[in-house]
């Protein structure tokens, strides 16, 4: 059998991905995972800026994600200042990433990834054949991006949220509206869990390191240490280098990592491995329904994974805002001119594990910046899978072939543009 597979570029993800195969004679010659995209360099870019605008920069790595990464940022800039962020404060963010998180995942399962389950090209023919459930799909959308707006004060890349706190809060009005949605929202998650059910997935396991952020009280989003499936032993942010080490390959834009193998996986199946007994009562139920056991090593099971989380997301939303309806939050933040240090910040973006890390100078401006995005912490990942799933699928018509090495790529929601932030060239 000889067989050249060259996707140019994997269609239904954000950015441009390439999946190149060669077999001869039978005999798997290549497979590659390749990130064509120009390097975009917000490292470079926030340096000189005062820590205030840092924020406000990174967000816009990513049009999906730009809440998580200006949390991240947010996270670390404060790190470095030592601020302690207020409880209420702290809880308005967790909820704003929540909205996110759902908005993300629903996107992602609804209009890119299930086409592949029922055998279309795009999300457009399932308005005529599954009209209930893509409604469905977009009701839960249109909360989440609403949500996002109302408190964030835009749907993508927020402003209301600021360096030790915020310059502006939902009311109490505001909040209860939300509330009823969501409480809403538990049938609507319930009746696309009971849709999802009926999916065939690929039947693919690979055993890897799976690593997400970890905290003993929570289904950890927003700061904690990182975790591993493959050691019992914790890292803290600020030594998050210890445990991640980036590379990069001649054949891509886009840094690679690896810790204990030679690459792990991030997103919503890691983190359900590792934090799944501290998920929400209605999001196990979900994952009981869907089959979805700890520890998976199915990669397509990601998808679901983003499922179990957004009922997670739906039913945590509830349980903040009553809390943030005892105690409502008061715009307040820190107007310090700033002073030097380092900090370290992190939150799980929809995608998995992103940190942030800054150094600032004594006039509170960015010397350095590194950023670890979910999807370079993903690529190799994606690679080794490939070499893993290819030999399983020789035999098979190259179209169906093609089909299927693309539907791996998309069950990790890749955000190719994000992980294209940084290249080093060194001159000889």
């Amino acid at each position: 059998m000889n067989l050249e597979i060259n996707v140019h570029h994997v269609t239904r993800v954000e950015g441009h991905g390439n999946i190149v195969v060669k077999v001869e004679n039978g005999q798997i010659k290549e497979t590659r995972w390749e990130v064509p995209e120009a390097p975009r360099f917000f490292e470079a870019m926030v340096r000189g800026h005062h820590y205030s605008d840092a924020p406000y920069l990174v967000s816009r790595v990513c049009g999906i994600c730009s809440i998580a990464h200006t949390f991240a940022a947010l996270q670390a800039i404060e790190d470095a200042l030592e601020i302690v962020l207020d409880e209420e404060s702290l809880l308005l963010r967790k909820l704003l990433l929540h909205a996110e998180t759902l908005q993300s995942h629903i996107l992602h399962v609804g209009y890119l990834a299930l086409p592949d389950f029922l055998g279309v090209p795009n999300v457009i023919p399932l308005a005529k054949t599954h009209k209930d459930e893509l409604l469905t799909i977009v009701r839960l959308h249109r909360l989440a991006n609403e949500m996002s707006d109302a408190i964030g004060g835009r749907t993508t890349h927020p402003v209301n949220t600021v360096v030790g706190g915020w310059t502006k809060v939902p009311d109490r009005e505001v909040l209860k509206h939300f509330q009823v949605r969501l409480r809403e929202a538990i049938s609507d998650i319930k009746s696309l869990v009971d849709f999802c059910t009926t999916l065939e997935i690929p039947d693919f396991e690979r055993e890897t390191e799976y690593i997400a952020l970890y905290d003993p009280n929570e289904y950890a989003f927003y700061g904690g240490q990182i975790a591993s499936t493959d050691e019992d032993k914790k890292t803290p942010l600020r030594d998050y280098r210890n445990k991640i080490e980036e590379f990069i390959v001649p054949y891509s834009t886009a840094k690679r990592t690896k810790s204990l193998r030679s690459s792990y996986m991030v997103g919503a199946l890691a983190r359900f491995n590792i934090n799944y007994k501290l998920l929400s009562p209605l999001a196990q139920e979900c994952a009981e329904k869907l089959g979805l056991k700890p520890r998976c090593y199915n990669t397509f099971m990601n998808n679901i994974a983003q499922i179990v989380e957004s009922a997670h997301a739906i039913e945590e939303s509830i349980r903040i805002i009553d809390e943030l309806l005892k105690r409502p939050p008061k715009a307040n933040w820190y107007k310090g001119k700033g002073k030097p240090g380092r900090g370290v910040g992190a939150v799980e973006a929809p995608r998995g594990l992103l940190i942030h890390e800054y150094v600032l100078d004594d006039e509170g401006r960015v010397k350095g910046a590194n950023l670890v995005v979910p999807t370079n912490e993903n690529h190799q990942n994606i690679e080794e899978d490939l070499k893993a799933y290819l030999p399983k699928l020789l035999g098979k018509p190259k179209e169906e072939i093609t089909h299927k090495l693309e539907m791996l790529v998309r069950a990790y929601d890749p955000c190719i543009s994000c992980s294209t932030h940084l290249l080093r060239i060194e001159w000889e």
